[in-house]
């Protein structure tokens, strides 16, 4: 029996939908993959004014986003409308738009992270390139580099550190607004930090990237290594989500050569395939068994079973 029906926002279900779908599907749920672009709103007072392939009759029991496409500022806006009204309806979603919109969006990520009292780099956001070229020329003539970063992105495309003068002419804006951090360096040697996922408040799992670059990004070839996960760190990472507002995340942390914590990142939509080559845990079906648990109310039968 089918307790009720799921469904995974994604453009490419790729290995993490496949893991999703399986989690769903051993607590009695169908899960079935829907594009953002194919929703749409009808406002006309008769039909649900949600419309989602497959689900016209009646909407989703829940929904988890796996993925939000890109696009204009018009059909991102439009593709958030749908899960703010999801949500007004009754439809749990998993992240929902409020943490997506604050967490793509990493100026806004750096000012609550800041706001929250959570240590995280030096940043600058501005509309003018002349003061975004001064601001890293002082830097630079601090002997500090600067990370410059597109205000919306994944997996370290995109991003560049000015090191000289002459990299100045690398500066380039996304869509008129500059985002700059300064670099931070990591302690030891070579390049690495630390992914914390955290689900519901608590740190499930954490592995350190070793980059081949400063780049830490397993899509970039960053090796995955098992670490247990620190106190300290857990707690920063745990606070985070707090800050955002999240279910669950990725947050990336690195340890800076004086020993203090830094959260360089904090994903929404967390890829957690490298993680879970390193760790014990099931990743998809925590973050399943969190969804159904807390907002359906829906009991984890295979854990009953354990205990009983």
């Amino acid at each position: 029996m089918v307790l009720g029906r799921i469904a995974i926002f994604t453009d490419d279900p790729g290995w993490h939908g496949k893991q999703l779908k399986f989690a769903f599907d051993l607590r009695g749920y169908s899960a079935e993959y829907v594009s953002l672009t194919a929703c749409k709103l009808v406002i006309d007072g008769y039909s649900l004014p949600i419309v989602i392939p497959g689900f016209e009759q009646q909407l989703p029991a829940a929904v988890f986003v796996r993925g939000v496409p890109g696009g204009t500022l018009e059909e991102v806006v439009f593709y958030l409308d749908i899960l703010h009204a999801l949500k007004i309806m009754g439809v749990p979603v998993y992240n929902d738009a409020y943490a997506i919109e604050k967490s793509v969006d990493k100026g806004m990520t750096s000012f609550l992270l800041q706001h929250a009292g959570l240590p995280t780099p030096v940043t600058w956001e501005v509309r003018d390139r002349n003061e975004a070229l001064a601001i890293v020329a002082e830097e630079l003539a601090l002997g500090r580099m600067v990370m410059s970063k597109p205000l919306f992105g994944s997996q370290g495309e995109g991003i560049r550190r000015i090191e000289k003068m002459t990299d100045i002419l690398w500066l380039t804006s996304s869509r008129g607004i500059y985002y700059l951090q300064r670099f931070v360096a990591c302690a030891g040697v070579g390049f690495s930090d630390v992914r914390v996922f955290v689900i519901n408040g608590q740190a499930v799992a954490a592995m350190r990237r070793r980059g081949l670059s400063w780049l830490n990004n397993v899509s970039r070839g960053a090796f995955c290594e098992a670490i247990a996960v620190d106190i300290d760190m857990a707690a920063l990472a745990i606070k985070a989500t707090l800050a955002l507002k999240m279910d669950y995340a990725g947050v990336d942390i690195l340890q800076d050569q004086l020993g203090n914590y830094t959260i360089i990142e904090v994903n929404s939509i967390p890829a957690w395939k490298g993680l879970q080559s390193v760790c014990e845990v099931n990743v998809a079906q925590l973050m399943v068994d969190d969804l159904l648990t807390r907002y359906l109310g829906s009991p984890n039968v295979e854990k009953m079973k354990q205990s009983a």
